[in-house]
């Protein structure tokens, strides 16, 4: 699994207080019912992150397949 970075999205889950390293291993450790398939093709998991604490990640495909990160935060 690839994901996309810029300064936008690392900026914005920044000031939620999740990294993009914790936010890939929510997405990377989904488990069922995660992913679910939100309105506008966007995907949502709910997991563990640093801590154990619970993350939720919003994100969208890529043309290429790669994840791109729009939302992030703790639960």
């Amino acid at each position: 699994m690839e994901f996309r970075w810029n300064e936008w999205n690392a900026d914005h889950i920044g000031r939620h207080g999740v990294s993009p390293r914790e936010a890939e291993a929510v997405v990377m450790g989904a488990k069922p019912p995660y992913p679910l398939c939100r309105p506008d093709e966007k995907w949502l998991v709910w997991g563990p992150g640093v801590g154990r604490r619970l993350i939720q990640v919003v994100y969208v495909l890529d043309e290429d397949d790669r994840v791109f990160v729009i939302h992030a935060r703790p639960l």
